[in-house]
């Protein structure tokens, strides 16, 4: 950490509401580094603003404070409150379309979500990825193809879900080895095959700071039943998904805004003969779907345009370096 006496910091005196926000600018515009400097520039102009508008109180102010040291509190490896509090804000998934944009007839993003871990096991197609006896059996098979419709090869598939209980396996005490869970690659026709249990809608966690929040704002911690996907491959854009089940109560008021219209599936009943040649149950239910990726350039594209037309309709004077908006002072 620099010492006080080795760095130049402007003088700041006789602080009043209306000159303290350019004063913390001033101050916080001293790394070299002209990103860092504009997104403090801003989170300090929205954040005062904030507080000017609002006339925040003391205590608001306390209390809102002391749910951020909560949230840091209940946090663990395995529950990320934070996560969870960006989730209920609608901001999880303001960040992903911001960052990767789709486009058309490509398959959108939703919501990471607090429960991914880097320890589910890879498993080839058409292993079963459930322990859970008393979930419905779900045979889904994918294919995974290119904006011109070409298979893609090699693209790690991470797959994750909740047991018929609504809970994920990290939520479980007694949580052993990993389960509703594992990673896949795609064959050579961009394939992937698995079987699964139909999923079922769930609360949020909601035992901690978020979940008091809810309440307090009059609104449900639930989710609608999805699969959680994530898919990986270098020089292609990275994308974070899941599929949701048509039909579910909470398909239209989902508490972390993870629904999209195009994501929404609806599995149907397996026949006889698809069945049999997939060695499932005859009550099993069967889930086809096609997920169509986007190259890292196609996707830099097209976050590059959307930024300049979002700036340019802001009227803002700033240049895009390695994708990101920083001010225009050259």
């Amino acid at each position: 950490m620099a010492t006080p006496n080795k760095v130049n910091v402007p003088d700041i005196l006789d602080l009043t509401i209306d000159n303290i926000t350019p004063n913390t600018i001033r101050i916080n515009s001293q790394s070299g580094d002209r990103r860092l400097t504009y997104l403090m520039e801003r989170l300090v102009t929205h954040i005062h603003d904030f507080a000017r508008e609002t006339r925040v109180s003391t205590d608001e102010w306390m209390a809102a404070l002391n749910f951020l040291m909560r949230c840091g509190q209940i946090s663990t490896d395995v529950r990320h409150e934070f996560i969870l509090l960006s989730d209920v804000l609608g901001l999880s998934m303001l960040v992903d379309n911001i960052n990767h944009p789709k486009p058309p007839n490509t398959t959108e993003g939703s919501v990471l979500g607090p429960f991914h871990t880097h320890d589910a096991p890879t498993l080839e197609h058409g292993a079963n990825m459930s322990s859970d006896p008393k979930g419905q059996p779900l045979l889904c098979i994918c294919r995974i193809k290119d904006t011109n419709g070409k298979p893609v090869e090699g693209v790690k598939i991470d797959i994750w879900e909740t047991d018929s209980s609504g809970h994920y396996d990290v939520q479980h005490a007694d949580r052993g080895e990993p389960t509703e869970r594992c990673v896949m690659v795609s064959d050579a026709d961009g394939n992937f095959w698995f079987k699964c249990i139909l999923p079922v809608s769930y609360p949020i966690p909601h035992d901690g700071p978020v979940g008091q929040l809810l309440e307090k704002l009059k609104r449900h911690p639930w989710r609608p039943a999805h699969l959680h996907f994530m898919f990986e491959k270098k020089g292609w854009d990275h994308l974070i998904t899941s599929l949701y089940m048509r039909g579910d109560p909470y398909e239209t008021s989902d508490a972390v805004f993870g629904v999209k219209q195009s994501l929404i599936v609806e599995p149907q009943k397996i026949d006889s003969a698809t069945a049999k040649e997939y060695s499932v149950p005859e009550e099993s239910w069967i889930l086809r779907q096609d997920f169509v990726l986007t190259t890292n350039k196609e996707t830099e594209d097209l976050r590059d345009q959307l930024a300049r037309e979002a700036l340019e309709k802001q009227g803002l004077r700033l240049k895009l370096v390695d994708h990101l908006p920083v001010p225009d002072v050259d």
